[in-house]
């Protein structure tokens, strides 16, 4: 693994071909060769492809799934396994894409399977938890990561990597590799013409963990968080501005904020005192030469 883009047209002896969703072995065989890890655990380890995988190269492995009793959305990989990790890499499901349980496994559907979630949402903070976990597993200075692709369901386009990246600490993203799908379930299907290119990629998304205590990293990521919600409000107000030719009262930037913002005002019943806040704490984008009226700066 040389490269930030790779492909593995084989998936390998490893793991159970007829497994829904299998990753090559190929993937986690030039990860563990460019990482070296001792100690590697898969917390959605599936047909157990990773940990066959990792034990032919005699490292000591780990595979945990809720098919087996391991729920990485409330049980801790610390607890569980006894130790930390070098090397922590999930390949969950990509939400609803693959149904697993009552499907792939088991005879009912379980509420923490993660392509049972209920919608998006629900999928991106279950899967911090995932991630959150994965990371308190891992030694420091050490590697944690995930396998994703992307999913375009009824013209609506999501990229859990990009979420992925958003939810975790910037300054422990390590990496993102590009890998080549083969053999989907989809390439079997016909379609019709399509305004768009068929997805035909997944990412592996890579952290390196830092000797940062858990309290003060949930802290960090708490404040990065409402420095990017900050900073949204202040694009949304600036361009309300800009639509309103650059100047505009009070009472109007209202009205086209309700306008082009209704999700953000249904999350937050305060939202004009939020409008207010932003207009008067960024002078270097908001001016006021009149009372009750405000123009970009």
């Amino acid at each position: 693994m040389q490269t930030s883009i790779v492909s593995y047209p084989d998936r390998g002896k490893w793991g159970n071909s007829s497994w829904a969703g299998n990753a090559s072995g190929y993937l986690y065989k030039d990860l563990f060769e460019q990482l070296r890890p001792q100690v590697f655990i898969d917390p959605t380890v599936g047909s157990g492809t990773s940990v066959q995988v990792a034990r032919e190269m005699n490292i000591e492995a780990y595979g945990l799934d809720l098919h087996s009793g391991f729920n990485a959305v409330r049980d801790s990989i610390l607890e569980k396994v006894g130790k930390h990790a070098d090397c922590i890499v999930s390949h969950p499901p990509y939400g609803s894409m693959i149904i697993y349980s009552g499907a792939v496994w088991g005879a009912q559907a379980h509420p923490d399977d993660l392509s049972r979630c209920v919608d998006d949402n629900d999928f991106h903070e279950k899967l911090q938890l995932v991630m959150l976990n994965q990371r308190e597993a891992t030694k420091g200075g050490c590697y944690y990561g995930t396998i994703l692709g992307d999913f375009r369901r009824q013209g609506r386009y999501t990229c859990y990597m990009a979420e992925v990246i958003a939810r975790m600490p910037s300054d422990e993203l390590a990496g993102v590799i590009v890998k080549a799908q083969h053999n989907c379930t989809s390439d079997r299907r016909q379609y019709a013409r399509m305004a768009l290119p068929r997805i035909m990629h997944e990412y592996l998304v890579l952290f390196k963990k830092k000797a940062t205590p858990t309290l003060v990293l949930l802290s960090n990521m708490a404040r990065e968080q409402q420095a990017r919600l900050t900073g949204t409000w202040r694009n949304v107000v600036r361009t309300v501005l800009m639509s309103l030719g650059g100047r505009a009262p009070l009472a109007r930037i209202y009205d086209h904020v309700a306008e082009a913002a209704p999700d953000k005002l249904a999350a937050n019943p305060h939202w004009r005192d939020k409008v207010r806040q932003v207009l008067n704490s960024t002078p270097d984008c908001f001016k006021s030469d009149a009372r009750g009226e405000w123009a970009c700066a």
